[in-house]
């Protein structure tokens, strides 16, 4: 592989170099993606979620019998969705403000709804916002370790587990990053937290 400071694409990531640093980013890749879902026209969105929503199994719906509209309907054809949700995990490489709401949506690759495909193409429009959007790899030099974790306790209503969250840098350059619905329900907020701090000392080491 070339060195960093020749290659300009690579597997999809455009690199840019700068005083700062080296821009990492997936704009051609974005607005691909924008193009084949017929979004160019679209109005972009303010954020990948619309706020307070809240995303049910099809098997849920139907025990506590809340199936009432078109959006609690199946897909007719779930591969549509599978692919979506494929090609944005793609775009999580460079896209960290992505991980959370495609993590929330990759929960429903069985049986996707009409509300999850709704879902997943909020996400498109608001890539569309910025679809060059990426990380910048640093050229200073510090020697500091920062890493940031958090809880979301029993954000998950369908199964009550919680969601964690962390990212590190090394200096001011973001290399890793993660949201991920925990294994175990955990029985109150400081428990939640202390498994997600217990992830991100994990992937410290």
């Amino acid at each position: 592989m070339k060195d960093l400071r020749e290659l300009k694409y690579f597997m999809g990531i455009e690199f840019a170099k700068s005083e700062k640093g080296i821009l990492m980013n997936q704009k051609k890749y974005a607005l691909e993606l924008i193009s084949k879902l017929g979004l160019g026209a679209a109005k972009p969105a303010a954020t990948p979620l619309e706020i307070n929503t809240k995303l049910t199994t099809k098997e849920f719906d139907d025990h506590i019998g809340t199936t009432n509209s078109e959006l609690d309907e199946l897909l007719p054809d779930p591969g549509v969705y599978q692919r979506l949700i494929g090609k944005l995990l793609y775009l999580t490489m460079t896209r960290l403000d992505l991980s959370f709401s495609v993590q929330t949506l990759s929960q429903f690759m069985q049986q996707p709804k009409n509300s999850h495909m709704e879902a997943a193409t909020r996400i498109v429009r608001y890539v569309k916002n910025h679809p060059g959007q990426g990380l910048l790899l640093s050229s200073s030099s510090k020697g500091t370790l920062k890493a940031y974790c958090d809880a979301n306790w029993a954000a998950c209503q369908n199964s009550r587990k919680s969601v964690i969250g962390y990212l590190i840098k090394p200096g001011d350059s973001l290399v890793s990053w993660k949201s991920k619905k925990q294994i175990t329900v955990s029985r109150s907020f400081a428990e939640a937290e202390y498994r997600s701090l217990a992830a991100t000392v994990a992937e410290l080491i």
